[in-house]
């Protein structure tokens, strides 16, 4: 009787700590943020892009709305992504986003700030830890908690990372891709590199606008990669109508493009990529090598939906290379199990010089 009350007083002073507070964990990064309520799962999902005034800085819309005014935006409003490669490019922008996205996640106010667990690049610097820290606590956080994106997509996917086994990680986001082994709640080594899904749509505007005078926006190079963008040979090619602006001419145009060009203009940040795994995997001690010899490696993050990108990578290192589900939920997952047992996973929470 005495275990059955216990078991009720707790369950009925959770729910009245939920009345006050909602601990929350975020993916903040580069291409979308995505919010994790306790109790509820992911419960936002948005584009990081917000829209600014140009002359007096005031915002006029954030998420999937300010991500619709890319490159359409008059000469006052200005649409921008405040993070670059993973980190933060604009604090008092991101703070900004930071403070909507929060209270669109909780739809109600709370008489106890939150917790928040936001995850981070593994090669992120003290002053990018610093300015990721106060973003969050400007933005209305009452404790501030960083996790290394890689350990979060491997507690995402279910990976065992306490264990002294290795465990081998990429994980390709909008700004970085990070690579990693994990063993024993830590990162044993890891390569993190500022190339991403915008370095991959930034090299489709490039190759269009080199080889064709066609000028076209990142929205409309993101479409193209989703769409036909390749990492390797395809079993049947494929081809899509594009629109965008002769350069010569000065009026729209509109042509048809290939997945072997739109391979070709991918190739270079594919290969930096590969390069990076390969680097990764030399600094791999060979206890650990040898378990990744056994369990492959997993690619999560929007990246790694990239056609035939897991057969390269595969051809590269005669590795098996196991993809997830849901590769874009994955970091976003694992931040909210980190958050659901802060103190079971407190050993891989990132600390910094101050702590």
């Amino acid at each position: 009787m005495t275990a059955v009350a216990n078991e009720n007083t707790t369950g009925l002073w959770n729910r009245f700590n939920n009345l006050f507070t909602n601990d929350i964990a975020i993916d903040l990064g580069t291409a979308n943020t995505l919010v994790y309520i306790k109790g509820k799962g992911i419960v936002l999902n948005e584009p990081s892009v917000v829209a600014v005034d140009k002359q007096s800085r005031k915002v006029h819309a954030v998420g999937h709305a300010a991500k619709a005014m890319l490159g359409k935006t008059p000469d006052a409003i200005q649409a921008i992504r405040p993070l670059k490669d993973g980190v933060i490019a604009d604090f008092d922008v991101t703070e900004h986003m930071l403070r909507e996205f929060i209270q669109m996640a909780q739809k109600r106010r709370h008489f106890i700030a939150p917790r928040i667990i936001i995850c981070v690049p593994s090669g992120i610097t003290e002053v990018e830890k610093r300015a990721v820290r106060d973003s969050a606590k400007h933005a209305g956080a009452r404790e501030v908690f960083l996790v290394a994106e890689p350990i979060a997509a491997a507690i995402g996917v279910g990976l065992p990372v306490d264990q002294p086994s290795g465990n081998m990680i990429i994980d390709i986001g909008g700004g970085t891709s990070e690579i990693a082994v994990i063993a024993l709640n830590g990162i044993v080594c890891d390569t993190s590199i500022r190339v991403g899904g915008d370095e991959m749509d930034e090299a489709i505007v490039q190759y269009l606008k080199k080889n064709y005078n066609l000028l076209i926006g990142d929205q409309t190079a993101e479409m193209i990669k989703k769409e036909i963008g390749s990492a390797f040979k395809l079993e049947h090619e494929l081809e899509m109508e594009v629109k965008g602006r002769d350069l010569v001419a000065g009026i729209p145009k509109t042509l048809r493009v290939s997945s072997e060009e739109i391979r070709q203009a991918l190739q270079e940040a594919v290969a930096q990529i590969v390069d990076a795994l390969k680097e990764s995997l030399e600094q791999t001690p060979p206890e650990l090598a040898a378990d990744i010899v056994d369990r492959g490696i997993v690619m999560t993050g929007g990246g790694s939906l990239i056609k035939g990108l897991a057969n390269l990578l595969k051809d590269a290192t005669n590795l098996p290379i196991n993809t997830v589900d849901d590769p874009l939920y994955c970091v976003v997952l694992g931040t909210g199990k980190i958050l659901d047992n802060i103190s079971a996973y407190e050993d891989v929470i990132m600390h910094s010089a101050r702590d």
